[in-house]
């Protein structure tokens, strides 16, 4: 397989599919996603689709990330929270447009995974713990731009008092099944917007703030 190649028509058909941000285009044809998946399936790494990743959790489809980071608005100064590292991916593309990141995953071994593929690519902008996303991180808020991966019931109050004044928060929000993308803008005021993008289907969002392991 050649990546370069596969990356480029992975990124033709981001753009066909209406992804404009010039900053995300080129992070997503720098950015090797085959590593982010197992070797297994690093054939498929650059199709638009989801993979499996292990732990029941999965890599989202390229046009997901594309556009959930372009909904961010990135400019390169920011400080991101990532919720849900999963494989690592989306913290990476995230590394490459903003200025430092700190990214959650509650289940260990997907973490210890994802710090061994940012590490490879010398991304030492991303700080990953350990932990339940659902709280954010508030010993590192306030947070620019706040980006969820995984489908929560309602948006967390406690990542909207984590977002800092003109920063952004996109998370998905709906049932088990699927959700919508839920952008919220804080004004430099403080007072709060929240717009509805796109359709989509994430796996759980599960903590204290969000699902719970039995339901």
């Amino acid at each position: 397989m050649n990546s370069a190649v596969a990356r480029k028509r992975m990124v033709a058909e981001l753009v066909k599919r209406g992804i404009t941000d010039q900053r995300v285009i080129n992070a997503m044809l720098e950015l090797p996603r085959h590593i982010f998946v197992e070797e297994a399936m690093a054939s498929q790494a650059y199709s638009d689709g989801s993979l499996p990743i292990g732990e029941k959790q999965t890599i989202s489809q390229p046009y997901i990330v594309a556009r959930m980071t372009e909904l961010l608005a990135l400019t390169g100064r920011e400080k991101v929270l990532e919720l849900g590292t999963g494989s690592g991916y989306q913290a990476a593309v995230l590394a490459t447009l903003a200025d430092r990141v700190c990214t959650v995953e509650r289940i260990r071994p997907l973490a210890m995974k994802a710090r061994k593929a940012l590490d490879s690519l010398r991304l030492l902008n991303v700080n990953l713990k350990i932990g339940d996303g659902t709280e954010g991180w508030p010993e590192e808020a306030p947070f620019d731009a706040i980006l969820v991966t995984a489908g929560a019931p309602a948006l967390p109050e406690c990542l909207v008092e984590q977002l800092a004044p003109g920063g952004r928060l996109v998370i998905p929000v709906g049932d088990r099944l699927d959700q919508k993308l839920v952008v919220i803008k804080k004004a430099s005021d403080g007072s709060v917007t929240r717009e509805e993008a796109d359709d989509c289907r994430f796996v759980k969002l599960i903590g204290k703030n969000g699902w719970s392991d039995e339901q």
